[in-house]
């Protein structure tokens, strides 16, 4: 077949190109967003033990203030991926930073304690758009080395959790929790200002038939990276699919013999979604892909539960340790600053979760990958059942979010894998919204049931949890290491391996 008539994928495109400063520039603003979402969660951890002691407010009250975060979350996360997949990701990342940077700033001027919480809830409902800039950012992205990659950009969110830590421990002490809310919205505003500068996804484009502005973006891919665009016509993933079959017969092609009528082709294994088929919910519910959305809802649900469960584990055990077993240190209270220092130092966990991510992504697949984390986490929680010492408990937390947020890492680049163009950003942002009913039920047993005196009944909780998770992970129907993103649902259990 001639050059000209030939045709190729997006995916093809970017593995042609490869990894360029087109894509760290995508990396850079698509990972000031998750710094952005970092602090904006990591700040839960100091804010509410602040606003408690400054109004009075119950164990249950401060509690709720994490947990609406959550929940608008969990709205935003279903509600932005609709709009993304429906109107663009461009559209969809510039009004949850909109809203993320208005609510943000505004909390820090809040009068009281329900106007923190509405304005807190609403900080959530933007935040929930953040698996938009991670299809955003990965339909970028070539399939070599996807995985190490994807790992890179998480790392955005371990440098906004060190720098939220760092920030607390500077400006709480003298400055108080409001102007660690003012700081904390900056990387929001970020995402406003270099706005103007970010592509739309041509994957996404070519799913909406828009092939020449496509093709305008992987051309400017190509001048920025200092390559070429492969030889042909740029066309869908189910085209080419089309083309191949029809003009290259294989060994097995049978031969007519004279007279003989062609017989209808088999029907196509594979369904192309278009996004206003139905409704998006129900495609993911569909018989060929309802096996894998409802395992990583739960894997997701058993992630976010635990992931933020240490988080607040780091701080909320050792208040809990001078309550509970007073006997032990004759200490007044000064442990404020011990409690910036034991989340500064917890926080540096995720850098080592991070080398371990890379490491396994790619080499062992996502499936191993995930799963051995989530089993050495519980290793790591299961002496916290008993009460332990302050340092031994540090130790233990660090080496729980090391597993804990490798394994995080891990299904983020996992879950926008396994979905179709159409509805990517809405299954990993219904995924995200499932995940944060766990981020909403954990403040209540890290909390609730820690400042109770109920540690063992706690931890246990988190132990289950991440059990089941990890069981989930090894349930999943397939690897998808090393495989091109597709436009289409495949009805077999396991896709088509057209790998790279």
């Amino acid at each position: 077949m001639e050059d000209g008539n030939r045709s190729f994928t997006v995916d093809e495109a970017l593995v042609e190109m490869g990894f360029g400063k087109f894509q760290l520039c995508v990396l850079a603003y698509a990972g000031m967003g998750m710094v952005a979402e970092a602090m904006e969660m990591m700040l839960l951890s100091f804010v509410g033990p602040a606003v408690q002691s400054l109004w009075n407010l119950s164990s249950r009250e401060e509690s709720l203030i994490t947990s609406v975060v959550f929940a608008g979350m969990l709205i935003g996360a279903y509600s932005w991926g609709i709009v993304a997949d429906k109107h663009g990701r461009r559209r969809g990342f510039i009004i949850t930073a909109v809203v993320t940077f208005i609510a943000g700033f505004l909390s820090a001027f809040a009068p009281n304690y329900t106007w923190l919480i509405v304005l807190r809830c609403f900080v959530g409902l933007g935040l929930g758009g953040g698996p938009v800039l991670v299809s955003w950012y990965l339909e970028f992205i070539p399939a070599p080395n996807r995985g190490t990659w994807m790992v890179i950009f998480s790392g955005f969110w371990t440098v906004g959790t060190i720098f939220e830590a760092s920030l607390a421990w500077l400006i709480m002490p003298s400055l108080g929790w409001r102007w660690l809310l003012a700081l904390s919205s900056i990387p929001s505003s970020l995402l406003l200002m270099f706005y103007k500068w970010t592509p739309e996804s041509p994957r996404y484009l070519i799913l909406q038939g828009r092939k020449a502005e496509a093709l305008s973006i992987l051309e400017k891919i190509a001048r920025t990276n200092g390559t070429q665009l492969p030889k042909g016509v740029l066309g869908s993933e189910m085209e080419t699919e089309m083309e191949e079959t029809k003009t290259h017969p294989t060994e097995n092609t049978r031969l007519l013999k004279p007279g003989e009528v062609e017989e209808a082709p088999p029907p196509v294994s594979k369904i192309v979604l278009k996004p206003d088929n139905k409704g998006p919910l129900l495609v993911l519910l569909s018989p060929e892909l309802i096996k894998r959305t409802l395992l990583l809802w739960v894997v997701f649900f058993g992630n976010a539960f635990a992931y933020y469960g240490v988080v607040l584990l780091t701080t909320e055990l050792k208040i809990s340790q001078n309550n509970c077993y007073p006997s032990e240190k004759g200490v007044t209270h000064s442990s404020n600053d011990v409690n910036y220092r034991d989340v500064f130092i917890a926080s540096f966990a995720e850098f080592p979760g991070l080398l371990i991510s890379a490491a396994m992504v790619d080499r062992l697949g996502r499936k191993a990958s995930m799963s051995s984390m989530l089993f050495t986490c519980c290793i790591f929680l299961l002496p916290l059942l008993t009460h332990q010492s302050p340092t031994l408990t540090t130790a233990l937390l660090f080496g729980g979010r090391i597993c804990i947020s490798s394994a995080f890492t891990v299904v983020y680049i996992y879950a926008p894998e396994i979905y179709p163009t159409a509805v990517r950003a809405t299954g990993v942002g219904v995924g995200s919204s499932v995940g944060r009913i766990g981020g909403v039920l954990c403040p209540l047993v890290a909390v609730g049931l820690v400042h109770g005196c109920h540690q063992t009944i706690a931890v246990l909780l988190f132990e289950i949890v991440i059990l089941v998770s990890g069981i989930c992970v090894c349930l999943f129907p397939f690897e998808t290491s090393g495989r091109e993103l597709t436009d289409t649902i495949s009805t077999s259990e396991e896709p088509s391996s057209s790998s790279v």
